[in-house]
């Protein structure tokens, strides 16, 4: 029986749904093509009328998890929810860059060129909330300096919250950052 290329497309993207979520929560190498597909609710053997590799299915995960990141009205308000316990608790459905980037420096050219994507277009969006929130007479490339000094703050927060057992330390991390952050002028 032929699937339709409609169903082939909303097979696609539960596969992509779900490689997402499982990459963030447990990291690429430690999910198999298999465990991607039974999440899906697909067979095993349906993945390669999707994607030639797993490596073409990481890819093709940081690129949609680029496009469906959320935007926030402010860089108050981006900045709280990152920095937040929801967004520690929820690293399946949270910040790709936090959840896999030590882990890209194994990967393919490919997935580090695409992750490499992801981290621009957060750079950009970032660089441009500043650039908002600082005015019309703010010099570009100290706005993109203060944005990568910036996101490398959060990212790392939010590593190192997810990182210790300690539930009043993940906390302070969170806090603190956000606190420095947020006084920045």
């Amino acid at each position: 029986m032929r699937v339709s290329r409609e169903k082939m497309a909303e097979n696609r993207q539960r596969i992509l749904a779900e490689a997402a979520r499982l990459f963030r929560e447990k990291g690429v190498d430690a999910v198999s093509v298999a465990e991607i597909m039974q999440a899906a609710g697909l067979t095993h053997g349906g993945f390669y009328g999707h994607f030639r590799s797993k490596d073409e299915l990481v890819c093709k995960t940081m690129e949609q998890m680029t496009d469906q990141e959320e935007t926030y009205p402010s860089f108050e308000e981006f900045t709280k929810h990152y920095l937040s316990c929801e967004h520690r608790d929820n690293a399946g459905e949270g910040c790709a860059t936090a959840a896999l980037g030590l882990e890209f420096r194994h990967q393919t050219q490919e997935a580090r060129a695409e992750l490499t994507r992801v981290i621009e277009t957060q750079l950009a969006r970032l660089t441009d909330a500043l650039a908002k929130e600082q005015g019309e007479e703010t010099d570009p490339a100290q706005v993109r300096r203060e944005a990568i000094a910036t996101w490398s703050a959060m990212v790392g927060a939010l590593i190192l919250a997810r990182a210790v057992n300690d539930t009043s330390l993940s906390q302070e991390f969170l806090e603190s950052t956000r606190d420095w952050i947020m006084r920045k002028d």
